[in-house]
């Protein structure tokens, strides 16, 4: 086993069967009774076939292969948005994004910020901070800049991250020349990249003597693959030496892809070292789909970042817990970002006696059946600005097969069947019942959406 000393030079250098649901009601595990510690990885705009596992041929990412393999993936997968805020605001919440107050991107000026999170909403570390978890979050919040809505209010004991949305430059870390780098309530200054700067506090936090004391719940959020693309020069130069031909801007998200996903290999090996691991689940997801101009690889799906098609929202993830989720398994089941909420209180023993949105799928890692996901109505919003959108929302929604959706507020609504149709390339007319059906219970959910704020209280003086 490489030593951490080692390990931390990533910088430097180039199954078991399913247990009972009723053994984890507390939030035991089968062996000891401890409660698992949960690691849950969320990175960036990755493109559903932006993993070599998911069939890129032009990508190397071990680690994440590795990490895939070892546990439960979901082939339908989606983010609860096509954009970053609203996802993060339902994983934080277990709501749709509207409803938890963030239908659109949190930005630093109002006049372009489109969410504001629910003051009133428990948060998940709020649930396993009162299920006696430590709660600690590395990365990329985008919730809230001010209070309430920074991470130490909202349920986190330890932050060091970066509070803003997307940085200007990975490695000056500013935004509108504003420094929003954090050590919970500190400015700090950090020199490296900030991939780097991520995978090693991630280390710190999991190295630190408290992890053996109790149970931690720790969100690790890269900001990476987002734009700009701006991978280390010499990753860059690896890729084009091993993929002659390759078009340079490909190149260079190839190559932000491999360094990250060595950062996380470095996590990952940490977990190992410290002798966390066998105690600890792993959740690896995508705030949404990649970015079709950056360069990403949406796996042959239909449209990217921004769209309501399946490649702005179906995104690549796994669940990993040694001995109880079984290795190499699949899924096809349709579930979204906001479902993991009350996965993870489930897991932790922490209950739920709220109201949100979002199914557990412990059943479904457990290898259970969950019929409730086949009959559920699901629906995505985003809210933006500027010409394209007016600050308008734009929706989809989905019920089996059936997905209604439009990618701007000013063009019509249109009824996919994706048993027959996965590339979303037939519209089928408004006079279906699907189309119908779909469309009221979008009315209703809009509805009901209407009674949460989505900008601060001051906006509006």
């Amino acid at each position: 086993m490489a030593s951490i000393a080692t390990r931390r030079g990533f910088l430097k250098r180039a199954g078991l069967g399913a247990v009972a649901l009723a053994g984890f009601a507390q939030g035991a595990t089968a062996a000891g009774g401890a409660k698992p510690n949960i690691l849950f990885i969320l990175v960036d705009d990755l493109g559903y076939g932006d993993l070599a596992c998911y069939g890129a041929p032009d990508m190397r990412t071990p680690h994440l292969d590795k990490l895939l393999s070892r546990g439960l993936r979901f082939d339908r997968f989606y983010a609860n948005c096509p954009v970053c805020s609203p996802t993060r605001a339902a994983l934080m919440t277990g709501r749709y994004p509207d409803i938890a107050g963030v239908p659109g991107v949190i930005r630093t000026h109002q006049e372009n910020s489109w969410g504001y999170l629910d003051p009133e909403a428990i948060t998940l570390p709020d649930q396993m901070r009162a299920a006696g978890y430590d709660t600690g979050m590395v990365g990329k919040w985008h919730l809230g800049l001010e209070p309430p809505n920074k991470p130490n209010e909202r349920g986190f004991d330890h932050f060091h991250g970066y509070l803003g949305d997307m940085m200007d430059d990975y490695w000056h870390h500013r935004r509108h020349g504003i420094n929003y780098m954090r050590l919970n309530g500190d400015t700090i200054d950090p020199e490296g990249h900030a991939t780097d700067l991520f995978s090693r506090w991630a280390c710190d936090y999991l190295e630190s003597p408290v992890r053996k004391e109790r149970p931690f719940f720790l969100y690790l959020a890269y900001n990476a693959p987002h734009t700009p693309i701006h991978p280390p020069a010499d990753w860059v130069a690896r890729v084009k030496k091993r993929e002659p031909g390759i078009e340079s801007r490909r190149a260079k998200l190839v190559a932000l892809i491999e360094h990250m996903d060595e950062g996380i290999g470095s996590v990952l090996d940490t977990l190992e070292e410290t002798g966390l691991a066998e105690n600890t689940l792993v959740i690896f997801s995508s705030d949404n789909g990649g970015q079709l101009n950056a360069g990403a690889n949406n796996g042959g799906l239909h449209g990217g970042k921004q769209n309501m098609w399946e490649g702005g929202l179906r995104v690549p993830t796994c669940a990993v817990w040694p001995g109880r989720i079984k290795p190499g398994t699949r899924s096809g089941r349709v579930a979204l970002t906001m479902d993991f909420y009350p996965t993870l209180c489930e897991v932790a023993g922490a209950p739920v006696h709220h109201t949100i949105d979002g199914v557990s799928l412990l059943p479904t890692l457990m290898g259970e059946p969950a019929p409730e996901f086949e009959s559920r109505t699901v629906f995505w919003v985003r809210r933006e600005g500027g010409r394209t959108y007016g600050g308008r929302a734009y929706y989809a929604a989905r019920r089996g097969d059936w997905k209604l959706l439009q990618n701007t507020p000013y063009e019509p609504m249109e009824l996919f069947n994706l048993g027959n149709d996965n590339a979303e390339e037939r519209p089928l007319g408004a006079s279906r019942p699907e189309y119908g059906a779909l469309s009221d219970a979008l009315r209703n959910h809009i509805n009901r959406s209407g009674a949460v704020p989505w900008q601060p209280p001051h906006a509006a003086k």
